[in-house]
């Protein structure tokens, strides 16, 4: 048998890396197929990374990679029509290495990260797109790819491929994926003079702001924004369950010109130029959706297994983590030479063990209670800034009058039985 690796690991984004990077470390020959370009050209995601599972994997990565600005702020704004309410987190100890989290551009940093496993040893197949797996005997035992002779062979195959898992739904470990567990975001990255990004957001050199937005931006839907700041650009971007915008009509860059438009939004990105523009899947799904995670010869990682936290907006640590430990759970297989999906199954128990699991599994009731009460997204933001006007505004009026009428006005707006319904799904999706 030609071509035989100890892993095969499919994807080179922070899951696939991360596995190949920890496989090469403890000797097992690993090659990494990606069907981009180079690693980034094909990876898109809000553009936060979080630093510490990185950190577990390389220490003090931070000093050598290509990162854009370390976050010291992390800003929620509930928007409605024409104005905001907005909840902010600023600290000095952000401010202090080793940070918290970093704003990144995939394409470069991919690249960085990819590099640190080729050097390790892994071997690095780009611009190849793998067309199945091979099966022999109910177990995975390779990959077909779209190269001449292009068939691989491994002990196990570690699939990062990302949120369509093409290869695990082949392999019948879930279904199609449901439109309401999927969303779509859109990206743009607005060129802005550094001196410029520095003043509008109050940051020195360095640093930067991470701000998320729910209200008025989604246009009813299910679905958040996000403005980072980078060293001398903006990544925007909002996104939406493909249900809701099939059911919506509307155009995902419809969507991302009305969020840009955007009175509380407009002031921050104006004079900035377009210089790229990226859409790309999110599994929304949460704990509830995640498939089964490994068949014979076979384990799923990252996007692929609906690893994100959707709550927090966490994607990149839950991936890099992910694939750390399916690495893990290979390295052990390979010590006993047990591919089958019951000696894999450690793998699942190294999640379970871990943060990725016990934070999904804390919000596995988010996701479909806020399908089915969008009025988190609508009628809350409009009450809170109405409530807001009302207490800040000047007139005359005492304010334990005020304070009534914002009563009556949050009554008229949800009822006294769903504030206290809503209240109630509010504990239970966030655990």
């Amino acid at each position: 048998m030609k071509d035989k690796f100890d892993c095969i690991v499919v994807g080179a984004g922070p899951a696939g890396i991360s596995a190949a990077l920890t496989l090469v470390r403890a000797g097992l020959k690993t090659v990494v197929i990606e069907r981009g370009e180079y690693p980034g050209t094909k990876n898109v995601m809000g553009g936060i990374l979080y630093t510490r599972p990185l950190e577990e994997l390389i220490p003090e990565f931070w000093k050598e990679a290509p990162l854009e600005r370390h976050i010291i702020e992390q800003r929620v704004m509930l928007v409605s029509k024409d104005a905001s309410t907005s909840f902010s987190y600023k600290s000095k100890q952000l401010d202090e290495p080793p940070y918290n989290s970093y704003s990144i551009m995939r394409a470069t940093f991919d690249r960085w990260f990819a590099s640190k496993a080729e050097s390790a040893g892994a071997i690095i197949i780009n611009e190849t797109l793998v067309e199945s797996l091979i099966v022999e005997n109910d177990k995975v035992i390779g990959v077909r790819t779209g190269r001449a002779d292009g068939e691989l062979y491994a002990d196990l195959v570690i699939d990062a491929e990302g949120v369509n898992s093409i290869l695990a739904r082949d392999l019948g470990l879930h279904p199609e994926i449901p439109e309401h567990n999927v969303a779509l975001a859109v990206k743009e990255i607005l060129a802005l003079p550094r001196e410029v990004i520095e003043a509008r957001f109050n940051l020195k050199a360095e640093q930067g702001t991470a701000i998320e937005l729910v209200g008025d931006i989604s246009a009813g839907m299910m679905g958040i924004g996000f403005i980072y700041t980078n060293k001398e650009s903006l990544s925007l971007g909002i996104g939406c369950l493909i249900s809701d915008l099939r059911k919506s009509g509307m155009q995902p860059y419809d969507l991302l010109d009305r969020f840009k438009e955007h009175p509380m939004i407009q002031p921050l990105i104006e004079g900035a130029q377009t210089k790229e523009y990226s859409a790309h899947l999110i599994p929304e799904g949460g704990y509830r959706a995640i498939p089964p995670l490994c068949a014979d010869g076979f384990l799923v990682a990252g996007d692929a297994a609906g690893l994100v936290n959707s709550v927090h907006r966490e994607g990149s640590n839950l991936a890099i983590t992910s694939g750390r430990l399916a690495a893990q759970t290979v390295i052990e297989a390979k010590k006993k030479n047990d591919f089958t999906c019951r000696a894999l199954s450690l793998y699942k128990k190294l999640l379970d063990q871990s943060f990725v699991m016990k934070d999904l599994k804390k919000y596995r009731n988010f996701p479909a209670i806020m399908e089915k009460n969008k009025h988190f997204f609508t009628t809350y933001p409009s009450l809170l800034s109405d409530s807001a006007y009302e207490m800040i505004k000047v007139d005359g009026v005492p304010k334990k009058t005020k304070q009534w009428k914002i009563i009556k006005n949050f009554i008229k707006g949800r009822s006294l039985w769903g504030l206290v319904k809503d209240g109630f799904n509010l504990l239970r999706a966030i655990g």
